[in-house]
């Protein structure tokens, strides 16, 4: 019984089968002993559908007014205006058609504006009352799942802050270019300072400006060609709307980006590795292009990594971003977002 509870109030289709079915239910339960015809349960089930028009027209369309534009005044009369519209049309279609050939009709006083325009509130009250426990219900389980992913963020970001194999690595890119080109050292060091300053600092918040995360990237692009020299070509071109603000979770897009020089420059042959970052409009467009090796090592790959990287998308994004991963002579990663402004 839970498992259907709980399937309900997770699946927004369920949901809205759930308050569809509800307030049919509790709309007509004291009229079936009244029924008299299959044209009199047609014609109920078309008053119904007027009440439940009116309520889904108010919850889909003024209700945003209030909860997203916070315009109290403006949905009041907003609202007002679409239920005198609705009594009108309700009373002349009552009236007119369904009183007639319907067990609905059992006093005078139903045959009034005023009656219509009662019964349309009522149905309005019972419908949102559902759908704003629902929302809330579904609110505050994404801002729970957005806290634990958030405490598990900053876990494994303290982990990998002072990685030894990362260090590793970078120390030993420094003092090989050291000795063959001394003077490129002190741009190298500052690149690998700003990599290990932005993982120090951004396990502390959820979201850091779109230009720390480039400058970030950049920094890690540019200490792989030092590392890959002549034998990889590696470019990143970036398209920024420089007029507004953006922010984007830290560490978002290294994933990628680490994942196309770690599979895609394995051997010593020909390889390259395309990075194209391009924001418009409040929309991240970002997309990594690397080669796939003729003859490729066995690497190992946990893809702990992706995987993390989705749960992130999914909960940060959820339906405004599309992420699609292509295997076709190259790997292609593309990832489209709708970022939030600062």
């Amino acid at each position: 019984m839970s498992k259907y509870i709980k399937s309900i109030l997770e699946k927004k289709w369920w949901q809205e089968l759930f308050i569809l079915t509800f307030s049919f239910v509790l709309f007509t339960l004291n009229d079936w002993i009244l029924i008299k015809s299959w044209r009199g349960v047609w014609s109920g089930c078309a008053y119904f559908l007027l009440l439940y028009s009116h309520a889904q027209l108010n919850r889909f369309f003024l209700l945003p007014i209030l909860l997203k534009k916070h315009k109290p005044l403006l949905y009041i009369v907003s609202s007002l205006a679409l239920l005198s519209v609705f009594s009108l049309f309700l009373y002349e279609v009552a009236t007119s058609w369904i009183y007639k050939n319907c067990f609905l009709y059992k006093t005078s006083e139903q045959k009034s504006y005023i009656f219509q325009a009662a019964t349309l509130v009522a149905t309005l009250i019972c419908i949102l009352s559902v759908t704003l426990i629902l929302k809330f219900y579904r609110d505050s389980k994404k801002l729970d799942n957005e806290k634990l992913l958030y405490n598990r963020a900053q876990l494994n970001s303290l982990k990998e802050q002072l990685n030894p194999h990362f260090l590793f690595n970078t120390f030993n890119t420094l003092y090989g270019i050291s000795l063959q080109y001394p003077e490129r050292t002190p741009e190298l060091i500052m690149h690998v300072s700003q990599l290990m300053r932005y993982q120090l600092e951004s396990h502390e918040t959820q979201c850091v400006p779109l230009e720390d995360e480039i400058n970030f990237v950049s920094s890690y692009v540019e200490l792989e060609k030092e590392r890959l020299g002549y034998r990889c070509n590696i470019t990143l071109n970036t398209s920024i709307d420089l007029e507004n603000t953006y922010k984007i979770p830290p560490m978002l897009l290294i994933c990628f980006i680490e994942n196309a020089f770690k599979h895609g420059t394995c051997t010593a042959e020909n390889c390259f590795v395309d990075i194209d970052i391009n924001v418009n409009n409040d929309r991240l467009e970002f997309m990594v292009k690397n080669s796939i090796p003729t003859k490729k090592k066995n690497i190992v790959s946990t893809k702990i990594g992706l995987k993390k990287t989705k749960e992130r998308l999914k909960l940060f994004y959820g339906n405004d971003h599309k992420l699609t991963i292509e295997e076709n002579g190259t790997y292609t990663a593309n990832l489209k977002v709708k970022l939030k402004r600062l």
